[in-house]
C-alpha cells in the first residue's frame, strides 16, 4: 500500500508540474519570448554552453558532454561519433521569467547553410569566441552572416579558464577584424591558484561559481576599497562615456549630473540594451562553459539586451492578427514524417489548423510540437514570436510564409502596399489572378535563402537496382533537409550525381544514408566543381526548322556571348535591331532567356557551370504556330554552338586555409605547401610557441590535406579551410584537370 501512495503523490506532483508549466508557456506574450542562436567557429563551445543553459534552465537533469555524445543537441548518430555539430537543433527553455527559444547551429564551413536557414527565425545571437584563438575564420563568416540579417548580438569568450586564454586579444580582434564595437561588461578575475572569477564592470562585484553543485550557485560579493576596486571603476567610468557618446538619454543623465559615479546600473543597463538592439554596440561577457561558469550572467544579458519578437518583423505587422508564420527547417523522423519548425510571427498557430503556404498549396497541421531537439513534447497551440514544429505539412519547403488563406495574404499584401505608398496601380492587387497575388506575396514576405555553390560532386549509386527508388527518396528527404545538397541526374553517363560543400558534407551524407536508411551507397571518385568562362566574345545566328505533330516549327535566331559579370542577358542595343526587339512579346522574351540561360549551366570542356558571362539576343523570327518549348530549345542549342565556337577556360575553386602549427613544424609545413601550388598570404606569431600560416590553395590539390598536415606536424598542427572563390587556371594544369574529369588519368 505504501509503493501505492508513494506512486499517486508522484503522480498528482507530476501533473502539478505539467500544467504549471503549460501555464508559464500559455503567460508567455512577445514581450517574453527570446528567440536567440548560438553560432562560433568550430569547438568554441558553442554546443557545451547550450547544454548548461539547459542544465541550469532545469530543462535537464544531467550535464551533458560532447566528448561523452550524450548531449541533447547533437542527438545524429555522426555528431556524437565525431563530437561535432552537424544539423542544427532548436530547445525551448525558461529562464527568469522569460522563454528563450535557441538554436544551435554548426560550426563548421560544410554546414553554413544551417546557420544561414537559422538566422531567418532568431531576433538576435550569441557569438562564442574560443578565449585562446580569438576571432577565427569562421567567426568572420557567421559575423557576416548575422551583419546580413540585422541581428543585434552579444559576444560570450568561452575557455577563459585555460592558462593560454587573452581575454584582452579577443576584444582587440572584435575591433580589428570584425569592425565591432565592444562593450566589456565584465572582466576576467584569477585567484593565485588560477581558479577564474568574474568581475562585473556595471554593479562592480566579484562573481565566483561553486562547483560541488556544478556551478549551479554563485556568490557576488562587493569589493572593499582596494587596487582591483579602482580598477573597475576605471572600467566602469570608461563604459558609461563610450555608452553617453551613443545613447541620448543617458548622455543627458550624465550632462546634468556631472558625474559617473551618480549613473545607476539601471541607467547602463537601459541604455545598453537600447545601444544593442539598434546594434551600434556589441556587449561582450566571459566564462567557462565546460567547468560550468558565468552561463547564467550569459542567459540574464539575453533577457536583459537582445530585443523581443516584437521589436524586430515590423514588416509583417500588415497582417495584424492574422496568421504568419516563416518556415526555417524541415526535418524528417522515422515515427512523425517530415517535421516543419516555424518562427510564428503574427497571429495563434493551432493543432488541426488549416494553413496556405505563399507558394499556393493548403495543407492541414496535424500535430504542434514544442522543440526539444529530437525530443517532441506536444501542444495545443503557439503564440505569435514563437517557434515550434509542425507535422503534417508535406509539400511546404524552406523559405515559404504560412497564413490561413489566400484573402488574408491579400489583404496583408494591400496594406504593405499602401504602407509603403507604392505607386504600383491599385487594379495589380486587386485582379482576379490569384497565381500573380501569390508570386507577389512570396516575393514581399517569404525568403529563399541563397544556396551556396558546390565545391565538390560525385556519382551515388545504390547496392543495388532494387534499392535504386529507396536511394532516390531517402536523396529527396535529405535534400529537402538541407539545400546545400544538390541532387542531379546526368543524362550521359546515366549515374545520379551529388554535390556538396566539402569531403566532410559528402561522407556524412553517405553515412545518414546507412544509418537512417540502411541503405549502403557507393560514392564514386570525389571531382572538383570546376566553373568554365569564354575566352572571347562570339557571335552566331542558328535556323532550326522541323515538324512535329503535323505542326510546322521553325526559329531564326541571332545570339552573341560576351564576358559581363553582372548581367546575364540582354538585348542588343543598336539602332537596326532595338526597334524590332522592343516589339516582342515579353513571353517569348521570357522563354528566350530560360533557354540561352539553361545552356549556361553546362560548359563544353568538363560541364562546369559558365560564369562571367552575358548572352546578348540580336534578333529573333518565331515561324506562326511554334511552341515555346521549340523556342527554348533553339535558344539552348544557340548558345551551345557560341561556346564551342568561341572556346572556354576553366576556372577552379581556391580556398582559405588557416593552419596553427608548433614554431618547429613552421618549415615543413610551408615546404609542403608549395608543392600544392599555394600562395602563402602571411605567417603570424599565436602565442609563445606556435605560428599561424594563412595561405590562399587550389581545392584540386587538397585532396586529403588534413591527414597528410597530421603526418607532417606528428599530430600537433590543425587547420580550417573555407572556400574563397575562384581563380583561371595555366594551359598545363587546365589540360590535366580536363583529363581527370574525363577519367584519363
Amino acid at each position: 500500500m505504501m509503493q501505492y501512495s508513494l506512486l499517486s503523490v508522484a503522480f498528482r506532483q507530476y501533473r502539478l508540474l505539467v500544467r504549471h508549466h503549460a501555464q508559464f508557456i500559455k503567460r508567455c506574450y512577445s514581450s517574453d519570448i527570446r528567440n536567440i542562436g548560438i553560432l562560433a567557429h568550430i569547438d568554441a563551445g558553442k554546443t557545451t554552453t547550450t547544454e548548461r543553459m539547459l542544465f541550469y534552465a532545469g530543462k535537464t537533469r544531467s550535464l551533458g558532454e560532447v566528448h561523452r555524445g550524450n548531449t541533447v543537441t547533437d542527438y545524429l548518430t555522426q555528431e556524437r561519433e565525431r563530437g561535432i555539430t552537424i544539423c542544427s537543433s532548436a530547445v525551448t527553455f525558461g529562464w527568469n521569467g522569460k522563454r528563450i527559444n535557441l538554436l544551435d547551429t554548426p560550426g563548421h564551413i560544410d554546414f553554413t547553410m544551417e546557420v544561414e536557414q537559422s538566422l531567418y527565425a532568431v531576433d538576435g545571437v550569441i557569438i562564442v569566441l574560443d578565449g585562446t584563438a580569438g576571432v577565427e575564420a569562421q567567426t568572420v563568416t557567421v559575423w557576416t552572416q548575422a551583419d546580413k540579417h540585422n541581428l543585434p548580438r552579444l559576444v560570450f569568450v568561452n575557455k577563459m579558464d585555460r592558462p593560454d586564454a587573452n581575454f584582452d586579444k579577443c576584444v582587440d580582434d572584435l575591433k580589428a577584424k570584425l569592425d565591432a564595437k565592444p562593450i566589456c561588461m565584465q572582466i576576467p578575475a584569477k585567484n593565485i591558484d588560477g581558479q577564474l572569477g568574474i568581475y562585473d564592470v556595471i554593479t562592480m562585484e566579484l562573481l565566483t561559481w561553486q562547483q560541488k553543485d556544478l556551478g549551479r550557485t554563485y556568490n557576488k560579493l562587493k569589493l572593499e576599497a582596494s587596487d582591483e576596486l579602482r580598477q573597475l571603476q576605471d572600467k566602469r567610468n570608461e563604459l558609461i562615456d563610450e555608452l553617453s557618446g551613443i545613447d541620448d538619454e543617458l548622455a543627458e543623465v550624465v550632462i546634468s549630473t556631472e558625474s559617473f559615479d551618480n549613473i545607476s546600473s539601471e541607467l547602463i543597463v537601459r541604455a545598453l540594451r537600447r545601444a544593442t538592439c539598434s546594434q551600434k554596440v556589441v556587449p561582450v561577457l566571459l566564462g567557462s562553459a565546460y567547468k560550468n561558469i558565468g552561463i547564467q550572467c550569459l542567459m540574464d544579458a539575453v533577457n536583459a539586451y537582445l530585443p523581443t519578437p516584437a521589436e524586430r518583423n515590423q514588416i509583417y505587422d500588415c497582417f495584424g492578427n492574422d496568421l504568419a508564420g516563416k518556415v526555417f527547417k524541415i526535418v524528417h523522423d522515422k515515427q512523425r514524417g517530415p517535421l516543419t519548425l516555424v518562427r510564428l510571427i503574427r497571429g495563434e498557430l493551432k493543432r488541426g489548423m488549416r494553413v496556405l503556404c505563399s507558394r499556393g498549396q493548403a495543407e492541414v497541421i496535424s500535430k504542434i510540437y514544442e522543440p526539444l531537439a529530437d525530443e517532441y513534447r506536444e501542444v495545443n497551440s503557439i503564440q505569435a514570436g514563437d517557434v515550434a514544429i509542425c507535422s503534417g505539412l508535406k509539400s511546404t519547403v524552406t523559405g515559404d510564409l504560412l497564413t490561413t488563406s489566400h484573402t488574408s495574404l491579400k489583404n496583408a499584401q494591400k496594406r504593405f502596399l499602401q504602407s509603403q505608398d507604392s505607386t504600383a496601380p491599385q487594379k495589380d492587387v486587386d485582379n482576379d489572378d490569384g497565381d500573380d497575388e501569390l508570386d507577389v506575396s512570396h516575393g514581399l514576405f517569404s525568403f529563399e535563402p541563397k544556396i551556396p555553390d558546390a565545391v565538390y560532386f560525385c556519382s551515388i549509386e545504390p547496392p543495388s537496382i532494387s534499392s535504386q527508388t529507396a536511394m532516390e527518396q531517402a536523396l529527396k528527404q535529405l535534400q529537402r533537409e538541407d539545400p546545400s545538397l544538390r541532387v542531379s541526374y546526368d543524362s550521359v553517363t546515366g549515374q545520379t550525381v551529388l554535390g556538396g560543400m566539402g569531403e566532410l558534407h559528402m561522407d556524412i551524407v553517405k553515412s545518414r544514408l546507412l544509418t537512417e536508411y540502411k541503405i549502403d551507397v557507393d560514392l564514386g571518385p570525389l571531382q572538383i566543381a570546376y566553373k568554365e568562362t569564354i575566352e572571347a566574345p562570339a557571335i552566331t545566328t542558328l535556323s532550326v526548322e522541323k515538324e512535329i505533330a503535323g505542326i510546322k516549327q521553325n526559329v531564326n535566331i541571332t545570339l552573341q556571348v560576351v564576358n559581363n559579370q553582372t548581367e546575364l542577358f540582354s538585348l542588343d542595343k543598336s539602332p537596326e535591331n532595338l526597334p524590332n526587339l522592343n516589339a516582342l512579346r515579353p513571353r517569348l522574351l521570357q522563354v528566350v532567356r530560360k533557354g540561352a540561360t539553361a545552356a549556361l549551366e553546362r560548359g563544353p570542356r568538363v560541364g562546369g557551370e559558365v560564369v562571367d558571362t552575358q548572352i546578348r539576343l540580336h534578333n529573333i523570327t518565331v515561324g506562326r504556330g511554334t511552341a515555346d518549348s521549340f523556342v527554348m530549345a533553339a535558344a539552348a542549342q544557340c548558345v551551345q554552338k557560341l561556346l564551342t565556337t568561341s572556346g572556354t577556360r576553366l576556372l577552379e575553386p581556391i580556398m582559405s586555409i588557416q593552419i596553427v602549427a608548433p614554431n618547429e613544424r613552421i618549415s615543413g609545413i610551408i615546404a609542403d605547401l608549395s608543392r600544392r601550388r599555394a600562395i602563402i598570404k602571411d605567417v603570424a606569431p599565436k602565442g609563445e610557441r606556435n605560428k599561424l600560416i594563412f595561405v590562399n590553395a587550389p581545392l584540386a590539390e587538397l585532396f586529403g590535406y588534413s591527414s597528410a598536415l597530421r603526418t607532417i606536424s606528428s599530430g600537433t598542427a590543425s587547420m580550417t579551410m573555407q572556400p574563397c572563390g575562384f581563380s583561371e587556371m595555366n594551359p598545363l594544369d587546365e589540360s590535366i584537370a580536363v583529363r581527370r574529369a574525363q577519367g584519363l588519368e
